[in-house]
C-alpha cells in the first residue's frame, strides 16, 4: 500500500510548475500531513527528483520523465473519450495521431488490461458537416503554425461576407461543438482576434516566425476573457 502512494505521489507532482504544499498532497491522497512529510523524506532518500521542504511545498526536478506506475479507471475513460473526441472531431493527421495514442496506452498496460481498455464502452460522435471540410482543408497547416510560431497571410470571410486579409501571429486553436476557432494576434489590428476555421479561404506561412511577447499571447488572451 505505501509503496503504491509513494509512486501516487510523484504521479501528482509530475508536470507541476509550482511547488504543492504538503497539505494539498495529504487531501488529495487522503492521509495525514505527517505522512506526506515522511512519504517525501523516503522517496528523496531513495534518489527521488523532488525538491522542496515542509512549509514551502514539493517539486519534481525539471526535466525528469517517470513513466506512470498505472491508470486508475476515470483516468483511462479519460483517455479513451480524449482521443476517440480528436478522431472524431480533428484533421485526417490529427485524428491518426489520436489513435496511436491509445494504441500505445494499450500496448503500455498487460494483457488483459489493455484488451479492456479498448473495449470500454465509451464513444465519441460528430455529425459531419460542410464547415468540417472547410476546417479540415486549413486545420494542419493552423496547428502547425502554432506549434512553430510562424507568422501567417491569412484572408477571411467573416459571417457578414466581408472578406479582409491580415498579417497575424496565430496563438492558440480551440475546438468547440461544431467549430474550430483560431485565436490570432492581429498585426493589422495590434488586437486579438476569433477566426472561425471553416471561415479561412487561405492561410500562407510569411517565411518568418515570431517570439512570445507580454501582452499578446495566447495566456494575455485567456485572462481577458470574462
Amino acid at each position: 500500500m505505501r509503496t503504491l502512494r509513494l509512486f501516487a505521489l510523484l504521479d501528482h507532482l509530475r508536470g507541476r510548475l509550482s511547488p504543492v504544499s504538503a497539505e494539498t498532497l495529504a487531501v488529495d491522497l487522503n492521509v495525514s500531513v505527517r505522512t506526506i512529510y515522511r512519504d517525501m523524506a523516503t522517496l528523496q532518500a531513495m534518489g527521488a527528483p523532488v525538491r522542496g521542504e515542509a512549509g514551502i511545498g514539493y517539486q519534481m526536478e525539471p526535466g525528469y520523465f517517470l513513466p506512470p506506475l498505472q491508470f486508475d479507471a476515470d483516468e483511462l475513460d479519460a483517455i479513451m473519450l480524449g482521443t476517440r473526441l480528436i478522431v472524431a472531431r480533428g484533421d485526417s493527421a490529427l485524428s491518426e495521431a489520436a489513435q496511436r495514442v491509445s494504441a500505445k496506452v494499450s500496448a503500455a498496460m498487460d494483457g488483459e488490461a489493455g484488451e479492456a481498455y479498448t473495449r470500454l464502452p465509451l464513444r465519441a460522435v460528430s455529425r459531419h458537416s460542410e464547415k468540417d471540410t472547410h476546417a479540415g482543408v486549413n486545420l494542419g497547416l493552423l496547428r502547425n503554425a502554432v506549434r512553430n510560431k510562424a507568422m501567417l497571410d491569412i484572408r477571411y470571410l467573416d459571417l457578414r461576407e466581408i472578406r479582409s486579409r491580415r498579417v497575424a501571429r496565430p496563438l492558440g486553436l480551440t475546438m468547440f461543438d461544431d467549430v474550430w476557432l483560431l485565436t490570432i494576434w492581429c498585426e493589422t489590428k495590434a488586437d486579438f482576434r476569433n477566426l472561425r476555421v471553416d471561415r479561412i479561404e487561405s492561410a500562407e506561412p510569411t517565411g518568418r516566425r515570431f517570439r512570445p511577447e507580454p501582452g499578446k499571447r495566447f495566456e494575455d488572451y485567456l485572462k481577458k476573457l470574462p
